[in-house]
């Protein structure tokens, strides 16, 4: 209690003397910083807003059409519309002074009409999803409205400078398909999964479907496609992610690795407080709006609404659906370090700390010889128990005292510090090392990482970093992108010693520790421990380091390396497991505003076909050619229509949600939503940043993350294409299953690309002409 005593900045007491009144400086001038600090970041969201609300315009383009206005007037000249005349009228009189009023005010009706004009025609011509089916095959020759269509996108998005959120208001709703192309794309995609048979009975229940309730499910969806911003976002995020309640740890959460060709220092202190000045840097660009928005191809937007909850943000659970708390500011950080959490201030006087000064504050955390309150080392694991127990401990232990104050400090963080007490350790001749670090990043312990948290960044006794992150507030690519931001500046941070470059400006605060009263919930502790614990034994990971070749030889093949890929997974899973599975890519929808992700299904007709021809010794060489780039033609055409809103998965989700409202039972969508996906697989992508200059530092880049199993009987593979020669494969199963084994199927993964590269090297040793092209639409 006496650093809760301290903590107070002002107090009076009555005495028989008079008032007696105590306040603590310091304290005050924080609270004071504080405040400042918000009013500066309140008047710019708001001069933001105003720059959004009239982008792809200029502000200042106001004053010049003012001017203009005032000159035509005063030169005896009208208005367009006799605008300057028709205010005057309306004014209390005719004066020097009334007049220049009236020609600011038309001038302002003017410029408001050209800004929404400007602003309308973007938005009509980003509806335009044409140029993502065009051929990108050498020698193939753009349609004209897609050449005309590009050059006045161009112009329009080239005109001003964009802030992090100018396209927000310019980016299209997500269309929502109609029930019968539902239907067709659905059908088509199971048929290599179903006999004869079972597939008749889908036919006749997806025909029902269409014909009966289907027709009023999608009307009320029509009705909510009207009247959102995005049709699927919000109850995406409610019953994908809040409402589950299993826990985050391995079944929702996903990790990311460092840059494990580079080693920039091997001090602990030092790495951690650079990343950690990176991250806060990352986080003002985003408040001041200063991130330049992702643009496919230059000219094309996504949706940047992700971005608003990278930091800051918490996942807080309830006894039936969790909520997400995301805080406008915050002063600090807090750091975990072998059971203790601490309370870092990352502001001094208005600014961030700088790295140096940020490491003196680290170096006190791993000094101290504290060590944990009872139930402090095992706290965490409560936000990776069952989310319904975790809600009913949080509400009876954590809803007053000081276990409140201390759980929303953590809460309000700007994110979690994890100083680990062990290295993040690298081998390529030792490839376990490298499955313990993804496991380190995954799970850790099950305790040592909070994972409510927006993000926790995990930093080894060796220097090396990572981080887990929580799903609900944004995908991958937007983690992705920051972390590419971090790699792209931390490889200039440290001086010839392995310490931060820089001598501190003055001596920061001290972390402060955090208080807990944690006797009474220690039950409920371990019994989360335990659990935990049992949940981390049973998954396995398995990190395969593909060195042969990489996207080179795939667009030497001029196939998409996304497709090649693909079809070496199916090749794999079906030598593993002897039959076909529904797999799962995770595709993205940020074309549209407030997009997230639609599902590709890579195993199809034609697919299937290539992976049995595989396993024929009777077919040719050139027939197995042939076949994979239908396969991967199929594939491609399949990704374009899930990023221009023509998938099957959310629009079936947004039918059963609607469904369920109502009351209403759908055999076809009960057995349609029930359907494992034996194999879930997402590429992560880089090149997100111009900061990353990979030919000049081609060693840095990260090695990807990966994410658990989503079926128990079935397999996570999540991978990155890291360069013209290297693939990394980030594959998890469960260990209680007999039917999975990580090993072997990173085996198969490694023999299935093996044995396409023979077939294309045969290929193009029997014909010396480069393979057709089949490389359609956008690079994946």
């Amino acid at each position: 209690m006496a650093e809760a005593h301290a903590a107070v900045a002002f107090s009076f007491a009555i005495t028989h003397e008079g008032f007696d009144i105590n306040y603590d400086h310091e304290v005050l001038n924080l609270v004071w910083n504080s405040g400042v600090r918000s009013w500066k970041k309140r008047l710019a969201r708001a001069r933001n807003g105003v720059r959004n609300g009239v982008y792809p315009a200029h502000i200042q383009s106001l004053w010049l059409i003012s001017a203009i206005a005032l000159g035509l007037h005063f030169a005896g000249y009208q208005a367009p519309f006799n605008l300057t005349n028709r205010v005057l009228v309306h004014l209390p009189s005719n004066t020097t002074n009334w007049q220049v009023t009236a020609c600011f005010l038309a001038a302002l009706v003017i410029w408001l009409s050209i800004c929404f004009t400007m602003r309308y025609t973007l938005k009509l011509l980003l509806m335009y999803k044409g140029w993502m089916y065009e051929s990108r095959a050498p020698g193939s020759r753009v349609s004209l409205p897609t050449m005309l269509w590009v050059a006045v996108v161009r112009v329009l998005s080239s005109w001003n400078k964009p802030g992090l959120y100018s396209f927000q208001g310019s980016l299209p709703r997500l269309p929502l398909p109609s029930v019968k192309d539902t239907m067709t794309r659905y059908l088509r995609s199971v048929r290599p999964l179903l006999d004869d048979d079972n597939y008749s009975r889908m036919e006749r229940l997806a025909k029902e479907f269409e014909q009966s309730i289907g027709k009023k499910l999608q009307w009320y969806l029509v009705l909510k496609s009207w009247w959102s911003t995005n049709y699927v976002s919000d109850w995406w995020e409610e019953y994908v992610y809040l409402r589950g309640r299993s826990p985050l740890c391995v079944n929702s959460n996903f990790y990311g690795t460092d840059a494990i060709f580079m080693n920039l220092t091997n001090k602990q202190a030092a790495r951690a407080a650079n990343v950690v000045h990176l991250l806060l840097n990352f986080r003002r660009l985003i408040e001041h709006q200063e991130l330049q928005p992702i643009m496919v191809q230059g000219m094309i937007p996504l949706c940047s609404w992700q971005y608003e909850r990278t930091f800051n943000t918490a996942r807080v659970p309830g006894l039936e659906t969790d909520r997400i708390i995301h805080y406008k500011d915050s002063n600090h950080i807090v750091v975990l370090h072998k059971g203790c959490y601490y309370k870092m201030i990352i502001y001094h006087k208005g600014r961030i700390l700088r790295p140096c000064e940020l490491q003196v504050q680290i170096e006190e955390i791993l000094k101290a010889k504290a060590t944990p309150l009872d139930g402090e080392e095992h706290l965490a694991a409560l936000t990776a128990w069952n989310r319904s127990k975790w809600a009913e401990a949080r509400n009876t232990y954590f809803s007053r005292g000081v276990n409140h104050v201390s759980l929303r400090t953590i809460e309000s963080a700007a994110f979690v510090l994890s100083l680990d007490d062990e290295p993040f350790e690298f081998d390529l001749e030792r490839p376990e090392l490298l499955d313990n670090f993804g496991k380190k990043l995954l799970h850790g312990n099950g305790y040592n990482r909070w994972f409510d948290k927006c993000f926790t960044v995990c930093v080894a006794t060796n220097g090396r970093v990572g981080f887990n992150a929580e799903h609900t507030w944004a995908d991958a690519p937007v983690l992705g992108h920051l972390w590419e931001y971090i790699f792209g500046d931390d490889i200039y941070g440290y001086d010839e010693a392995g310490d931060t470059k820089g001598t501190p400006e003055f001596q920061p605060p001290l972390p402060t520790r955090l208080s807990w009263d944690l006797t009474p919930c220690l039950s409920k502790i371990d019994e989360a421990t335990v659990d935990v614990t049992k949940l981390i034994n049973e998954v396995n990971l398995r990190i395969l380091v593909h060195q042969e070749y990489g996207k080179g030889f795939m667009k030497k093949c001029r196939i998409s390396p996304d497709a090649y890929i693909q079809m070496a997974l199916q090749l794999a899973y079906y030598r593993d497991a002897g039959r076909f599975s529904l797999t799962y890519e995770a595709s993205m929808t940020r074309l549209f505003r407030e997009g997230r992700t639609e599902t590709v299904r890579p195993c199809t007709i034609e697919s299937a076909a290539w992976v049995k021809a595989m396993q024929n010794q009777s077919i040719s060489n050139d027939e197995r050619v042939k076949m994979l780039q239908a396969a991967c033609d199929r594939h491609q055409l399949g990704y374009q229509d899930s990023m221009c809103g023509r998938g099957i998965d959310r629009h079936l989700f947004c039918l059963y949600v609607v469904s369920k409202y109502l009351e209403v039972d759908s055999p076809f969508l009960n057995e349609v939503l029930s359907e494992p996906w034996r194999l879930s697989t997402s590429q992560t992508p880089h090149g997100q940043t111009p900061k990353m200059d990979l030919k000049k530092h081609p060693n840095c880049i990260s090695a990807g993350g990966g994410f658990g199993p989503v079926a128990d009987d079935g397999y996570g593979v999540s991978y990155i294409i890291a360069g013209e020669n290297l693939i990394f494969f980030h594959i998890s199963a469960k260990t209680t299953c007999q039917q999975t084994d990580v090993q072997r199927f990173s085996e198969n993964i490694s023999q299935a690309l093996a044995d396409i590269r023979s077939m294309f090297e045969q290929h193009i040793k029997d014909h010396p002409k480069p393979a057709k092209s089949i490389q359609n639409g956008a690079s994946t």
